[in-house]
């Protein structure tokens, strides 16, 4: 249910069907169909087990071959991006009360950060194509454009594009607006710090999941041994099924309807 190992699973509940020599044997006590009986169990349980073992090996081997080598690859990737973009913030400052970068929106420089927000607030108003991809312009050595997206809800998505791309929700206040471009933009050392972990994580997942591929199936010589002897079990009651059924056979029925003197003349004649 979780889709994580190991498996956790339960026996199929099914019904043992036996034959009519088989039943005559268990009624007879005899011992050889009790050992099949619980041999059949104990291979199907074993069998059972054996098949979560290759299930869960066949999701490793994608693991490691597959899934794993690609989130390394795309952790590399972020963590390459965001150094870049970390050391562009570092050249500027977040905008504070006595303080602003300036930032430049469709080629007009603003040097106000209200003002420069009420310009990001008339662009939102007047973009209506859900589709569009529209240029902004700059701040702090990163490039933006605005997107809409819509879910349940209207929302003005503000693309941050530098090695790497982050976005935010743009609001209708428009200092918030310029507020969350700077958290955005400082926060990319959290950004990185997670990607290292994350990184770290999957290479860990990597190495644990190929020492378990090594590793067999615990029971495989339990499994091959109790086949063997219910394959012995399966042709020796073949064997007393037959000399059962031979022994067994009923008289015909002539013969019973038939008085004893008469059946006697006949074989006498």
């Amino acid at each position: 249910m979780t889709s994580k190992t190991p498996v956790r699973s339960i026996e199929d509940v099914d019904e043992a069907a036996l034959s009519y020599a088989e039943i005559k044997m268990l009624a007879t006590g005899n011992p050889h169909i009790k050992e099949k009986m619980d041999l059949d169990m104990q291979v199907q349980n074993l069998k059972m087990l054996q098949s979560n073992y290759y299930s869960e090996r066949f999701d490793l081997e994608d693991k490691v071959t597959r899934e794993y080598p690609q989130d390394i690859a795309r952790y590399n990737s972020q963590i390459k991006a965001l150094n870049v973009d970390i050391e562009t913030a570092s050249k500027t400052l977040k905008a504070s009360a006595d303080y602003f970068n300036g930032m430049d929106i469709n080629g007009e420089h603003y040097t106000e950060k209200k003002a420069a927000g009420e310009a990001i607030i008339r662009i939102m108003k007047s973009f209506k194509n859900s589709t569009e991809t529209l240029s902004v312009g700059s701040y702090r050595g990163f490039t933006m454009e605005m997107y809409i997206s819509r879910g349940f809800r209207l929302e003005y998505i503000l693309a941050i594009r530098g090695a790497m791309t982050h976005t935010i929700n743009l609001g209708t206040d428009a200092l918030g607006n310029i507020t969350r471009i700077d958290n955005c933009i400082d926060h990319l050392a959290g950004n990185l710090e997670k990607a290292e972990k994350n990184l770290a994580e999957t290479e860990k997942q990597l190495q644990i999941a190929k020492e378990s591929l090594k590793e067999p199936f615990s029971r495989e010589e339990e499994l091959q041994e109790k086949q063997t002897r219910l394959n012995e079990l399966n042709a020796l009651l073949n064997v007393d099924k037959r000399d059962n059924e031979f022994c067994d056979e009923e008289p015909d029925e002539s013969e019973i309807k038939q008085p004893k003197h008469k059946r006697e003349m006949a074989m006498c004649r």
